[in-house]
């Protein structure tokens, strides 16, 4: 019999084996076993201190999560057939110790006891991903200070808009993922409160101090309804929403590589080191690595919708649908990470080729806005200036010639405000260089954008390191007071 049955669950019947496998998240709940060792280390010191647990039996359980923790870590542990982690460690202790293993679950439940197992490993997850941002956006912030002032066309609705540099690109993932860490800093408070102790919904009687597991474990401050805590998936959202924000904002940066690799394209090269090859196309050089990125996209959006619908129309209080919320936390975190990891070893082998991307911009109209600001300059409404501007680009196009190249005297035809100080605006390097305004591509902004990304790439490093681990906190357990 299971030992999450009585004679009142049973009535003396036997589980049946297809029961138990369907209704086992055991396999799953191994991601948390580390998390529920050290859930239970921090319970059994608080039952201890409080006197519901003597010290000897309190020592004796003590020693056994100890050594399945290190068996664990060794890869030797086999646990017994349970309906998940929580009672196959119990069912383990019970083995080892015997009776005494009966006491640790005392003033506690399943039902708080996995929403603490989540809450610490998304804590410990959210450390991971932050430590990878902080890598990623030192990555592009070093990348843009060395050869930043390639210049490459931006584009809007995929079509060639304005001149910008090579920094200001990578500024601009690089702004995408400075939200992010301010979107997992979030998620980590919103997981840092501590649920163990309510019991299965409404509490207990006994004399517990939640206050000092709080201490042991970390957390910042208490759950403050029991009812709320064990059905509370919310630090859960939170924080699959953050994976897929990251995963969407990974995504697209990749879906730029994965164009600008094309031939039609062709602003970068990708080295040999990252290029894959094609089974039957012996020529082939695929961006594999940033097609895959993009996709891993689609299962981050996955995990979250999974987790949003699993929780619409729940009551209050916990329900065993919630065990459904493992394969959408547990992948989260590690995708996440696998994805920053990768990006981090993929990207500097991604070579801009500096001609290509110039020669693209010289030979479009890319530059038109430039001269339109110019002429507003000397004083014209921009809705005039920008007529006269599409007028003489219409009738480059027809001719064939680059708004770089065209001569004064032909732009006169056109408006005779077009002189040669109007049109040296028209000069690639000169239309990123005269941008002035605050988050543009010019120099000035470039240089405030790198700024950021280094307090936010310091501040990803900050916020990690405050996050205590699961490892950290085991530590802080390991000795019997």
């Amino acid at each position: 019999m299971s030992i999450a049955r009585t004679r009142a669950t049973s009535e003396g019947a036997t589980l049946l084996p297809e029961v138990l496998a369907f209704t086992s998240s055991l396999l799953p709940d191994l991601a948390l076993l580390r998390a529920d060792l050290v859930g239970s280390l921090a319970h059994l010191r608080m039952l201890a201190e409080t006197g519901l647990v003597s010290r000897e039996d309190a020592k004796r359980i003590h020693e056994g999560l100890v050594a399945i923790w290190n068996e664990a870590r060794a890869g030797k542990l086999q646990l017994p057939p349970e309906e998940d982690v929580h009672m196959a460690v119990e069912a383990e202790l019970f083995a080892r110790i015997g009776e005494a293993a009966g006491r640790l679950h005392t003033a506690r439940s399943r039902n708080d006891q996995v929403a603490l197992d989540l809450r610490l490993h998304v804590r410990d997850q959210i450390a991971a991903v932050l430590e990878n941002l902080a890598n990623l956006l030192e990555l592009l912030i070093e990348r843009a200070e060395k050869e930043g002032d390639l210049l490459l066309p931006s584009y809007t609705h995929r079509q060639r808009a304005q001149p910008i540099r090579l920094a200001y690109w990578l500024a601009g993932y690089g702004a995408m993922f400075a939200r992010d860490v301010d979107a997992f800093v979030f998620a980590f408070e919103q997981a840092d409160l501590l649920p163990l102790g309510v019991g299965a919904v409404a509490g207990t009687g006994l004399p517990i101090d939640r206050e000092m597991t709080r201490r042991l474990l970390r957390f910042s401050d208490l759950t403050c309804n029991g009812l709320d805590t064990v059905g509370d998936r919310d630090f859960a959202l939170d924080f699959a929403y953050a994976v897929a924000r990251l995963l969407l904002h990974a995504s697209r940066l990749a879906a730029d590589v994965v164009d600008f690799a094309s031939s039609e394209f062709g602003f970068v090269r990708l080295g040999g080191e990252i290029a894959c090859g094609s089974s039957l196309m012996p020529h082939k050089r695929n961006p594999d690595v940033f097609e895959l990125v993009r996709g891993r996209s689609a299962r981050g959006i996955g995990n979250l919708v999974s987790l949003l619908t699993l929780v619409k129309g729940l009551p209050g209080g916990y329900q065993r649908d919630l065990q459904e919320d493992r394969a959408a936390v547990l992948e989260s975190g590690p995708m996440a990470v696998s994805v920053l990891e990768i990006l981090v070893r993929a990207l500097p082998h991604v070579h801009f080729d500096r001609e290509a991307c110039l020669a693209a911009l010289r030979e479009d109209y890319t530059q038109a806005t430039d001269l339109a600001e110019a002429l507003v300059a000397r004083g014209l409404p921009f809705r005039e200036a920008y007529r006269i501007v599409g007028e003489l680009v219409h009738v480059c196009r027809q001719r064939g010639i680059p708004l770089e190249k065209v001569e004064p005297a032909l732009a006169r035809t056109i408006d005779p405000r077009f002189d040669e100080e109007i049109l040296a605006t028209a000069a690639v390097e000169a239309s990123v260089e005269r941008k002035v305004s605050r988050g543009s591509t010019g120099p000035i902004a470039v240089a405030h954008q790198i700024e950021f990304l280094w307090d936010a790439a310091q501040r990803a490093r900050e916020e990690a390191a405050r996050i205590p681990t699961v490892e950290q906190l085991f530590e802080s357990l390991r000795e019997f007071p």
